[in-house]
């Protein structure tokens, strides 16, 4: 009834008369089973996945636009990729207006599910996660959108990704909501994007919870307006296992919320305890980049009426003891580089943290450290703070979508 259901609301949204639904059973040669019904896919279809296990020894692709992929449950269709052969995704999704949800996409070799050049792309009730725990080996992303717009991410759990387990990067328009991430090294990661909305989530157990960048020499550039609102940034204390060289191999172990290159993030209303390094962090890029385009320095940062636990008590990050025994054994809430200029931009530098005491390193360029002048102020920043991204509006079909 629930697959039914789901194939007449879809065919009700698009006007597609002769949708239908292509049911496959779990059993013996799920690969070719699946995937042929992924290719015989019309636009309207539904193809349901019965409850059971299903192994995989490669990925599976989907291209055709307006397609529901959907599984009995989120604890009763499981996607095991553990026999993988290649190392690519588990789900790769390149059409529009595709719904994934209600299964579980366990050990795949590389990202778990992954969207590329999508446009109304929603992920439900889902789970992925590497079974062994956290490795250095596991996939890199659990869900995966990239350069795609009007993201959905709803009621989606992903435990033990090398990289981040709910990541969107170089897309816009996205909304993350009443997801769980945790024993990955990045809980939830925004690089590169525009317009996202991150609420009602819970981001415990990673190396860092919730983290919003810009990189340089990306397709997209300027990723700003990204709002992070009554999550729960709890407990994040698992060691880094990020491959060596990768971009967050360098977020210390118990950071809370970090902003990193990335301009109008508002964070407010979130509960934050248990962090040991920080509870939110604002930093500067600081690898070398020929990027002109590039600015390294978080802008037009806000921070307020959150509720601060215990943080910054055991800080991970070079001289970070040092600094904590100066203050009296923990950090002070919030902590920021306090390069307030850069050379490759004369865009102003404007912070407003209420929720202080607030740690300025005053460091004269992005990772000198060895010229911090620490100081702490009870609040920092303008006499008024940016105004507040407009909430992330989807388009009428997705925003019915519901876990």
């Amino acid at each position: 009834m629930k697959t039914a259901a789901l194939a007449l609301a879809l065919c009700a949204t698009t006007g597609l008369a002769h949708a239908k639904t292509i049911a496959v059973a779990a059993g013996p040669d799920a690969q070719e089973r699946v995937q042929t019904a992924l290719l015989d896919a019309r636009p309207g279809d539904t193809v349901a996945l019965g409850a059971g296990t299903f192994a995989f020894t490669d990925g599976l692709s989907l291209d055709v636009d307006d397609v529901t992929v959907t599984g009995a449950g989120q604890d009763k269709t499981i996607l095991s990729f553990k026999g993988q052969k290649g190392a690519g995704e588990g789900l790769l999704v390149t059409s529009d207006r595709v719904t994934v949800r209600d299964l579980t996409v366990q050990d795949t070799k590389g990202d778990g599910i992954k969207s590329k050049g999508a446009d109304q792309i929603s992920f439900l009730s889902l789970t992925v996660e590497w079974t062994g725990g956290p490795k250095e080996t596991n996939g890199a992303y659990g869900v995966y959108p990239v350069s795609s717009t009007n993201v959905l991410i709803d009621k989606v759990s992903v435990r033990g990704a090398s990289d981040a387990g709910i990541y969107v990067g170089q897309s816009k328009n996205i909304v993350v909501r009443n997801s769980r991430a945790e024993f990955n090294v990045a809980g939830i990661e925004i690089e590169n994007s525009m317009n996202a909305d991150v609420f009602d989530n819970v981001a415990t157990r990673n190396t860092g919870g919730i983290l919003v960048f810009d990189l340089p020499n990306l397709p997209q550039m300027g990723g700003h307006s990204t709002r992070i609102f009554r999550n729960q940034v709890i407990d994040n204390d698992t060691p880094n296992f990020a491959p060596k060289g990768n971009i967050v191999a360098s977020v210390p172990v118990g950071t809370g919320v970090m902003l990193m290159a990335n301009k109008n993030v508002h964070v407010f209303e979130n509960r934050i305890d248990g962090n040991q390094s920080a509870a939110v962090m604002l930093v500067a890029y600081v690898q070398p980049f020929d990027d002109k385009t590039y600015n390294p320095l978080p802008r037009d940062i806000v921070v307020r009426d959150n509720q601060m636990g215990r943080n910054g008590f055991k800080p991970s990050f070079a001289g970070g003891d040092l600094l904590a025994k100066a203050f009296g054994g923990a950090l002070p809430p919030i902590m920021w580089d306090g390069i307030s200029t850069h050379p490759a931009s004369p865009e102003p530098v404007r912070v407003w943290l209420k929720d202080g005491p607030v740690l300025n390193l005053n460091l004269p360029a992005p990772g000198a450290l060895d010229k911090a002048a620490p100081s702490v102020k009870p609040v920092m920043g303008e006499a008024a703070p940016a105004p507040e991204p407009a909430p992330v509006v989807l388009p009428p079909a997705q925003a019915r979508l519901a876990p």
